[in-house]
């Protein structure tokens, strides 16, 4: 592997973002929050800004409802399910203590009532309903919920129902909730605006949104609070000023006052203190490497997504990269081909590794320009 620093764009661009951010750079002071644990996320670059025990089993509550919605929402992209179709309310979606929407046996309601009445109201009714009606059973439905949860990288996060009711095998993380709104929020983009609905009326009875950042903020649009004996007051919110969205999770607080308001100061902290620039877009040139036996001799290479990083107001400038790649690199390269890494570091700290790929297909040369640098190569 030949080691070289990545091109001065990179850093230069960083540097006039850093400038044209802030003329004077913020005091960054330390910040502590009334929870047992918390996380702020920033949702374009992935990266955690700041957090307390963010990989600390705890109990979800209703939070654990967000995935009851993901899987719900799923459903209905693959069309197992529709929002216009009526399902029976059982027995036991009917007896489901806790906060409900107030279905009936004997009277038939819509999947999309049932997602309002989940998201907004915080129904178990509704979870409970939802789950029968895509899963057979609620036993079925939490194993589904488990799946997904696997695939998004949830490692400490275990469900036992869709309701959020206690359980010894019912467990989750601050960091695995983030992931999962960044989840709900790049994917179903059709469903999300649910979130900020302030209130929602079924069976003549109306209730409110209890996340009540939702009028305080206007900034936020979403998405839960849940609250048990045992898990404390807990509230996840996402909020977006401008081009920016973050993510916060509050979890374990001791009132809904409180967790209202320590969500609020994670929020500002976040955007007070924090950027995030977009350095570079997917499949957008970023260096030209040298490529031997090819039709061509540079390879144009890139990356595969859009680049994001989030770091200290004014202190782009500090973000440094390295690459490494492949040389010799021998034709034939398929686009999309990874030929190399681009490492990420902020005042010395690695914070990204990135892969660097083909940004186009190169074909061998004829056999007279193989043989001629494979004589090149031999003396080199």
């Amino acid at each position: 592997m030949k080691r070289s620093l990545l091109f001065v764009q990179l850093l230069a661009s960083s540097f006039v973002f850093a400038q044209q951010s802030t003329n004077q750079v913020p005091l960054q002071p330390d910040l502590s929050l009334a929870a047992k644990a918390y996380i702020l996320t920033d949702f374009q670059s992935g990266q955690t800004l700041i957090g307390q025990n963010v990989h600390e089993r705890v109990e979800p509550a209703s939070l654990t409802k967000m995935m009851t919605a993901h899987v719900t929402f799923s459903a209905l992209r693959q069309k197992r399910i529709t929002l216009t179709q009526s399902v029976s309310v059982s027995e036991d979606a009917w007896h489901a203590i806790g906060s409900r929407m107030f279905i009936e046996p004997g009277k038939p309601v819509t999947i999309g009532e049932l997602v309002r009445g989940l998201i907004v109201q915080s129904g178990n009714d509704a979870s409970i309903a939802l789950a029968e009606a895509i899963a057979g059973s609620e036993e079925n439905f939490a194993q589904m919920m488990n799946k997904e949860a696997q695939r998004l990288g949830m490692k400490n996060t275990h469900f036992a129902n869709s309701t959020g009711l206690p359980h010894p095998e019912h467990f989750t993380t601050a960091y695995d909730l983030a992931l999962l709104v960044v989840d709900i929020i790049r994917n179903f983009p059709e469903h999300y605006p649910l979130y900020s609905l302030r209130e929602y009326t079924y069976n003549k009875i109306s209730q409110t949104n209890r996340n009540r950042l939702l009028w305080l903020d206007p900034n936020v649009d979403g998405l839960k609070t849940g609250h048990t004996k045992a898990a404390g007051y807990c509230l996840v919110t996402s909020a977006r000023r401008n081009e920016r969205r973050l993510i916060s999770v509050v979890l374990g607080t001791t009132s809904d006052k409180v967790r209202t308001m320590e969500s609020q100061r994670l929020l500002n902290y976040g955007f007070q203190f924090y950027d995030t620039v977009h350095l570079y877009r997917k499949k957008q040139e970023v260096i030209t490497i040298q490529l031997w036996k090819g039709e061509r001799e540079m390879l144009k290479t890139g990356f595969n997504r859009d680049l994001y990083f989030s770091l200290p107001k004014g202190q782009f400038d500090k973000l440094k990269a390295t690459m490494e790649y492949m040389q010799p690199l021998i034709a034939p390269i398929s686009k999309g081909q990874k030929v190399g890494i681009v490492r990420f570091a902020f005042n010395g700290e690695a914070i990204s590794e990135q892969p660097l790929v083909a940004l186009e297909n190169v074909d061998q040369a004829n056999f007279i320009s193989r043989a001629w640098d494979s004589l090149r190569l031999l003396f080199n």
